[in-house]
């Protein structure tokens, strides 16, 4: 865990390890998820909603099959496939085995700022080198990725996976692989969007990297940072007027914006 002291200090954590030697570029390998409580886990939604569910696979299939069946007239697509209506589901707040992440470490900074309800608690930047997750893919998965000659999947290369039963057999032990998910909008763009996927609703992100310590760091944005980073995420045009475009986003970047900040605590 990297505990920032100042701005500078906490673009260099996020940035660390972004030069990539083959390309001679900065590429970083890493995505990135912003929380705005250190303590908060990485748990997916279904998970927290199902709790003690007796089958979350079923409920998981039911809210998909609903989902699909009543936004099909919204979101019509020549793609009618699980993948498809399972990334459109996650972006409109369905409650799916997705977690969001994003290749943009101003974004996932965004949302570790975002609510003035978390100012009392220290932040959290979520880093995970998702190029070296890949090498504990199964087989036929990194074959996929290799043929492609990409790092993320999209939803067309899981295609030839009918259901998510099909999926969620390929190994019986967890993996977590990074999807691209279709560019639905402005909304996907602006925010640099990922999405991480596991072979079960109920398998925890957390514990899996508590066990691939290697794969992942935390950079704390601390309480007495917070302002000024949100403060300068705003001047670089980082706001939800961005990556939530139309009025509801614009509301609530004003409603920040103009939101008094509090005397600190004793």
């Amino acid at each position: 865990m990297e505990r920032a002291r100042s701005w500078t200090e906490l673009l260099e954590q996020l940035y660390e390890g972004s030069w990539n030697g083959d390309l001679r570029r900065f590429r970083s390998p890493f995505a990135f998820r912003g929380l705005g409580d250190v303590d908060r886990s990485l748990t997916n939604r279904l998970s927290r909603l199902a709790g003690t569910h007796p089958d979350v696979r079923k409920l998981e299939l039911a809210m998909l099959r609903n989902f699909r069946k009543y936004a099909v007239q919204q979101a019509p697509t020549a793609l009618d496939s699980i993948w498809h209506w399972l990334a459109v589901a996650q972006h409109h707040g369905l409650p799916t085995r997705l977690v969001d992440w994003t290749y943009s470490p101003f974004v996932a900074l965004h949302f570790a700022t975002e609510s003035s309800d978390d100012y009392d608690h220290d932040g959290v930047v979520w880093c995970i080198d998702f190029v070296r997750a890949n090498t504990l893919l199964p087989r036929r998965l990194r074959a996929m990725l290799e043929a492609e000659g990409s790092d993320t999947f999209t939803v067309d290369m899981l295609g030839e996976f009918a259901s998510l039963r099909d999926f969620d057999a390929l190994t019986s032990r967890p993996f977590v692989l990074f999807l691209e998910p279709p560019a639905l909008d402005a909304r996907i763009l602006n925010q640099a969007a990922l999405f991480s996927l596991m072979p079960s609703p109920t398998t925890s992100l957390h514990e899996w990297l508590g066990e691939h310590p290697d794969l992942a760091r935390r950079v704390i944005v601390p309480i007495e940072l917070k302002w000024e980073v949100r403060d300068k995420l705003d001047q670089a045009n980082i706001s939800e007027r961005t990556l939530r475009p139309g009025l509801d986003g614009l509301s609530r970047s004003l409603e920040r914006y103009y939101f008094p900040r509090p005397h600190p605590r004793s």
